[in-house]
């Protein structure tokens, strides 16, 4: 039996789905714990990761978790996990998490998720992985009014991954013959935001238009929208001030799986409805 916290998420969902199609027993935790839109077979659980007690219970019987970082209750859903007699856990972590910047709020709570699987006393693998394609989703607003497309930071480039290749990589992982340790995930190309624009329109059969926002416009953006300041200056820190390097691209998806990982041009064919 394999747990699956943040079953609903990008990638949990994808690891929800790759774990039954191969035939395991899945248990799948999401603060709801509706069972709609799961695979058949899947037992849904409700569970909160800032309340390590409403947990508690979803970990009998369980071989591996797969754990979502950035939760106050994670210490003590990992030492709940040990005393039920888990095996494994893998984490979704991310690149950020291997600059060691403490005083970064990103790479801050990797940092310490990373260090509670380390001292859990369970055999553990840190997935540190680039940024998601499906971060391409946020741009579904402004495609919907018409075809001129801001994207912030657009001298970054970043080799996206597929949240469907992060799966494949934690399905392997969980099992007990896996590797271990810290795991370095990247898409298969480095893009900038105007390329992905690009691909999203020739996938559509429109012809879309990037405008590259002012590091001013990016950040008035970023904070009228929601996202908190400190996440904001994460955000600087990595792709205007060059903190973090996600362009560099890695084989590690191939090596494990045995498959390279998908294109941006074949998740957004994948995910054109959405657009």
């Amino acid at each position: 039996m394999f747990l699956v916290t943040g079953a609903t998420g990008n990638v949990g969902a994808e690891l929800v789905r790759v774990l039954a199609e191969s035939g395991e027993r899945v248990r799948a935790v999401s603060r709801a714990g509706r069972p709609e839109g799961l695979p058949p077979g899947v037992e849904s659980v409700a569970g909160d990761l800032n309340r390590p007690e409403s947990v508690r219970g979803a970990l009998d019987g369980v071989e591996g978790l797969f754990l979502m970082p950035g939760y106050g209750g994670q210490r003590q859903i990992l030492a709940d996990a040990r005393a039920a007699g888990v095996d494994r856990v893998v984490l979704l972590s991310g690149r950020s998490a291997g600059t060691g910047d403490r005083g970064n709020a990103v790479a801050g709570y990797l940092i310490e998720a990373e260090e509670a699987v380390r001292e859990s006393g369970l055999t553990w693998a840190s997935l540190r992985c680039t940024s998601f394609m499906s971060n391409a989703l946020q741009l579904a607003d402004q495609l919907r009014k018409g075809d001129t497309v801001r994207v912030p930071f657009p001298d970054a480039y970043t080799a996206d991954i597929d949240p469907y290749d992060i799966a494949r990589v934690a399905a392997r992982a969980l099992h007990s013959d896996a590797p271990a340790g810290v795991l370095e995930l990247t898409g298969p190309e480095p893009l900038l935001p105007t390329d992905r624009v690009r691909i999203l329109g020739e996938v559509l059969g429109r012809s879309l238009y990037a405008v590259g926002l002012s590091p001013e416009e990016a950040r008035v953006e970023l904070e009228t929208g929601g996202v908190p300041k400190p996440y904001v200056d994460a955000f600087f820190s990595f792709f205007v001030d060059g903190t973090l390097d996600e362009s560099v691209v890695l084989p590690t998806v191939e090596e494990i799986t045995g498959r390279p990982p998908r294109t941006f041009a074949a998740w957004a064919r994948a995910h054109a409805d959405a657009f």
